[in-house]
């Protein structure tokens, strides 16, 4: 059960930096060959390897939101007994935005993330609304 708390205890910490613009912070989670993959049919969307390349691309969502809020509703870990810091997490979460153009938005989705030896490996987002609404929000046309 301390590997489940550890685990908990990270990732709600992630998503406060994530309200914070805080990308150091969040960061400093990331191993240097983690791999970002992010749904939809938008420019932003598509699979980002490496550290380098995630980070690049949470610089660009904290420009085209520079109000987020993500409310986390659940935190469910694979192996609850796990201490050597190799698990797979899911995070279910609602969010609240407003895009550098002033619109104010929301969704929900769900965050898988697998992680070995303690460091963010792998993070694949699955968004409920990837209509009209997510398109809006991310200015695409």
């Amino acid at each position: 059960m301390i590997g489940a708390l550890v685990a908990k205890k990270a990732l709600a910490d992630s998503f406060d930096a994530l309200n914070r613009h805080d990308l150091p912070r969040f960061m400093a989670a990331w191993r240097d060959d983690g791999v970002f993959i992010y749904p939809g049919e938008i420019p932003e969307s598509g699979t980002f390897q490496g550290k380098s390349a995630v980070e690049g691309w949470f610089r660009r969502f904290f420009e085209q939101f520079p109000t987020i809020q993500f409310d986390v509703r659940d935190i469910c870990v694979r192996n609850i007994f796990d201490v050597a810091g190799n698990n797979v997490v899911a995070v279910h979460w609602n969010i609240q935005l407003t895009n550098r153009e002033g619109r104010v938005g929301q969704n929900s989705g769900v965050t898988v993330v697998s992680i070995a030896r303690g460091k963010v490996l792998l993070v694949k987002d699955f968004i409920f609304d990837l209509g009209g609404n997510f398109r809006r929000n991310w200015s695409a046309p």
